[in-house]
């Protein structure tokens, strides 16, 4: 059966999330047709995430309600190439998002901008430590811009939000209070930081006392009344706890919801069209010029979408998917080294350190934020000497409260009973009395780590899954190591009653099963040479020029870092461009 064929649209973007919903926003005082396919569900503020229905973790933590159906499309993972991958039956590590607001929906809202190192990271090492000092398998890469060309953009993303923090570099002038090693901004933050919790009062007493440089982490939890750049009205935030698998209901925490959606609703040249299942992008007989999109609608057709500009705004792993099943930019060769589509895919390094206190220390933990924490930068990226620990990268160290949800938010000791009424008296005794300390690391990409289209599986469209090999490598298992020793170090004098270590070794294995972070990237990578890039630093296609890449899939390697300030800010970036240079001119944007 022929596809049905819709009337033609001058921008189609595929997922409605992030920055998707920040691309069509941008666009859309162009007076261009704009029309977004989003896969999933449509969800607003009211009614879905109305309370108290939406402080439910049964539903939306447990169950996963707001996000990917892996009995529809997964994916599938194994460690090696001398391995079978097999499909993801439940996602554990990484939640995938779905429905109007994608993951921009269900984050924590723990807001970063990169180091200045970290956008050059490649050549920062090289020039302190010489070339020999990367791994002949690690394939890290310089970001095509710079920090400053960036800098309105991070600084326009955090008005959107509202973002809460204290400023720690004012035009190159450090400023009290701040994160000393951040780049310099322009301006303030538009909202005062978050509260400072007991816990970290604690690690911040601490970190000082061992000479280290402890801030409020910055966040998209909106602080104060604030009109956002799109005349959009943002809530206080009120510390509910339910931040992290669930949608705002205050208006507070950044979201498409919160932030975008509302001041788009009234462009009459803009549509949604929701549970449109994109499956490629169709190019014309050159394959350099997309044509159309192809998606499955609700009952289940199969609907071809004429566009002149196609913007790919998916989760990272879809993104990834789409220009694989749609032969846009030649599939990477893991033995050969070439090609581009699938190159490049990181993940993150976590670990942890579980403190007990006896009943005199109160956490209160249900009154927290999704980035209510206390860091320390002092052994993230170049911000401390590599020349002896043999890694290239590092962490962040934090004492962070994200709530105190009943079921997955119970924190007892490892010897505790699992159930019965040893299990109950555990929770009594401990519920108000612990706390956390953890780290966030980068993972730098590696020749044998990449993505590509499994041969075996499909999903319910009978499309081939994509395929992930990936494993930990001694790189980041040196460096989580070496945090794991600083972060010890201060929890000795945080002084716990006792204290529970959950770092990896340097002889484990990505596990998929317990959650980590939901920060892949990589697969599309941006750069300046075709050759080691999908895309260029206007996250536009080299290939097929009318076809545009945002997202994480973007990312040479991963940061120590929460990716959302850099996504949201190249896709700003990117759309400035499309609008002021690609609309006038059609065509491949020449790179400054």
């Amino acid at each position: 059966m022929a596809a049905v064929k819709k009337a033609p649209v001058d921008v189609v973007i595929v997922g409605f999330g992030w920055t998707g919903s920040l691309m069509a926003m941008e666009l859309a005082s162009s007076g261009l047709n704009i029309l977004a396919l989003e896969r999933g569900e449509n969800r607003d503020t009211y009614p879905d995430f109305s309370y108290p229905r939406i402080a439910d973790e049964l539903t939306y933590g447990i169950r996963l309600k707001l996000f990917q159906n892996a009995s529809k499309e997964t994916v599938t993972v194994r460690h090696t190439t001398q391995e079978t991958a097999l499909p993801y039956r439940r996602f554990g590590s990484f939640l995938p998002g779905d429905g109007v607001g994608g993951a921009g929906t269900h984050w924590n809202g723990q807001l970063w901008r990169p180091l200045e190192a970290d956008l050059k990271m490649r050549s920062t090492v090289i020039e302190k430590y010489g070339a020999d000092f990367i791994p002949k398998d690690m394939t890290v890469q310089d970001y095509p811009f710079t920090y400053a060309e960036m800098e309105p953009y991070f600084d326009k993303f955090e008005k959107i939000c509202g973002a809460a923090g204290q400023i720690g570099n004012l035009n190159g002038e450090k400023v009290e209070g701040g994160n000393p090693f951040e780049a310099p901004r322009k301006n303030g933050y538009p909202t005062k930081p978050l509260e400072t919790l007991y816990a970290g009062e604690l690690f911040s007493k601490a970190a000082k006392q061992l000479g280290y440089h402890p801030f409020e982490c910055p966040a998209a939890n909106c602080t104060e009344a604030w009109t956002n750049p799109y005349n959009v009205q943002l809530g206080v935030c009120n510390y509910c706890g339910y931040c992290e698998r669930f949608g705002c209901f205050n208006y507070s925490k950044g979201s498409p919801q919160s932030c975008v959606i509302p001041a788009l609703k009234p462009f009459s040249n803009f549509e949604l069209r929701t549970q449109a299942h994109v499956i490629r992008v169709n190019t014309d007989s050159s394959g350099k010029k997309a044509t159309s999109v192809t998606y499955i609608d609700a009952q289940g057709n199969e609907v071809e979408q004429p566009a002149d500009l196609v913007i790919l705004s998916a989760f990272q792993l879809h993104n990834v998917r789409l220009l694989l099943l749609s032969k846009i930019g030649k599939p990477y060769d893991p033995q050969t080294g070439d090609g581009v589509v699938g190159r490049n895919y990181a993940y993150q390094m976590t670990g942890g350190i579980k403190l007990f206190y006896d009943n005199d220390n109160w956490f209160n933990p249900f009154a927290a934020t999704g980035a209510t924490s206390t860091v320390i930068d002092d052994f993230n990226a170049e911000n401390f000497d590599h020349s002896k620990v043999g890694f290239v990268g590092g962490a962040t160290i934090s004492a962070a409260f994200s709530g105190g949800r009943p079921i997955q938010q119970m924190g007892i000791p490892k010897d505790a009973p699992r159930w019965g009424s040893g299990w109950k008296q555990a929770i009594k005794d401990n519920y108000l009395h612990n706390m956390n300390v953890g780290s966030s690391g980068s993972v730098m990409p590696y020749k044998q780590c990449y993505l590509d289209l499994d041969p075996t599986y499909r999903d319910i469209y009978g499309q081939p899954l994509l395929r992930m090999t990936f494993d930990w490598q001694q790189n980041e298992l040196k460096m989580t190591n070496f945090i794991k020793d600083k972060a010890e170090e201060i929890v000795k004098v945080m002084n716990p009653k006792h204290y529970e270590v959950g770092f990896k070794t340097l002889n484990s294995h990505y596990d998929v099963r317990p959650y980590q972070s939901t920060h892949t990237t990589g697969g599309a990578v941006m750069g300046d040479d075709p050759r080691t890039s999908v895309v260029n630093k206007f996250l536009q296609s080299w290939d097929v020029p009318n076809v545009f890449v945002t997202g994480a899939c973007c990312f040479p390697q991963n940061l120590a870092y929460n990716p959302t300030g850099i996504v949201c800010a190249t896709a700003l970036f990117a759309a400035d461009a499309i609008r002021n240079r690609y609309l006038a001119n059609p065509g491949p944007l020449v790179q400054a």
